[in-house]
């Protein structure tokens, strides 16, 4: 495996993260512990999840069982950098459905509430980078970093990170940290992969100028870059495409996409699913793309990419049948 720094910080982390929202819904407990354990013996010492993780009856489960695992021992708590996320309506019912108020978002009730039940779930006195699921446009910034400041003074969290924000929230959120001498944001997990390049405007850029490691999700778009319609052909994977890639792959234009995708993947010699990792590996600020495995085989897919040297004719290649938007503001001015 290997590691590299979460953006300014000193904290050292593969370049692979283990990403666990299936646990606990797709994977059971016992696969759950099973990929933990292969993922830590193959270096991944980054692990992602989010107190809303589970199932729509039993938010919680996966930082129950991300606990469960750390309390068989062996150091497995020790040698994990965990990151898990606030903001999301943890009472059930719809995802989308008004909680009882102050039960969700950021403000410094919540928050409290929020890393208290999810240290009580993972089994353990601390977490390492604790991330903001979503903004939240009615919490002022002032409380919200007065909120992480008392949890860091407690010894419960150690880095704040964000998920899901535009440049300007990245932006705004760490100035005014600054303003209170602050660390702010150390981290952005975003959507981006080679089919979804948005975040290379502003979101990317912006998290290299405050210093923050950028965390890739879903980098092969719900499996629409691996070798999805080769799956199809096949009759693998019947779960292999889910929501927008899903609907995405009956459009033409973009099946026309993913065929010469995996047409010059092929010519190449090499996996499309490891292909899309290592890009992402090889992007600027990219600290490290977040895989969901099922199986250990898709896990040791994962980490055949970390080897991956891209050939030049390649890169090139994947630009012209996936064109980045360029940045901003040239992609959108004159």
């Amino acid at each position: 495996m290997r590691y590299t720094q979460l953006g300014r910080t000193g904290l050292k982390v593969s370049r692979l993260v283990l990403g666990t929202m299936n646990f606990g819904g797709q994977t059971d407990e016992k696969g759950s512990h099973a990929l933990m354990d292969a993922a830590l013996d193959a270096g991944l010492n980054f692990f992602d999840t989010a107190n809303i993780y589970g199932t729509a009856d039993d938010r919680g489960a996966t930082e129950r069982i991300l606990g469960s695992w750390f309390a068989q021992g062996g150091d497995r708590r020790d040698k994990v950098v965990l990151a898990t996320k606030v903001y999301g309506n943890m009472a059930g019912g719809p995802i989308n459905e008004e909680p009882w108020p102050n039960h969700y978002k950021l403000s410094a009730v919540s928050i409290r509430r929020a890393v208290d039940a999810s240290l009580k779930r993972l089994g353990t006195d601390h977490i390492d980078v604790y991330q903001f699921h979503h903004v939240d446009r009615d919490t002022p910034f002032d409380e919200i970093w007065q909120a992480m400041d008392v949890l860091i003074q407690q010894g419960k969290i150690l880095y704040a990170g964000s998920s899901n924000f535009p440049g300007y929230k990245i932006a705004q959120a760490n100035e005014t940290a600054a303003r209170h001498g602050r660390v702010g944001l150390v981290s952005e997990q975003c959507l981006y992969n080679l089919f979804e390049r948005r975040a290379e405007m502003e979101v990317i850029p912006a998290a290299q100028e405050y210093g923050l490691g950028v965390i890739p999700w879903s980098p092969l778009h719900q499996g629409l870059l691996g070798g999805a319609l080769r799956k199809q052909r096949e009759g693998v994977g019947s779960r292999t495409l889910m929501g927008r890639s899903a609907d995405g792959i009956a459009d033409a234009k973009v099946r026309a996409q993913i065929e010469a995708y995996e047409n010059v993947v092929d010519e190449h010699g090499l996996e499309p699913g490891e292909v899309a990792l290592a890009w992402l590996l090889g992007r600027p600020g990219v600290t490290g793309p977040i895989v969901g495995p099922r199986t250990g085989e898709q896990l040791d897919s994962a980490l055949r990419a970390v080897e991956l040297d891209l050939p030049e004719s390649l890169l090139t290649a994947l630009d012209e049948i996936f064109p980045g938007p360029g940045p901003a503001p040239e992609a959108f001015a004159w």
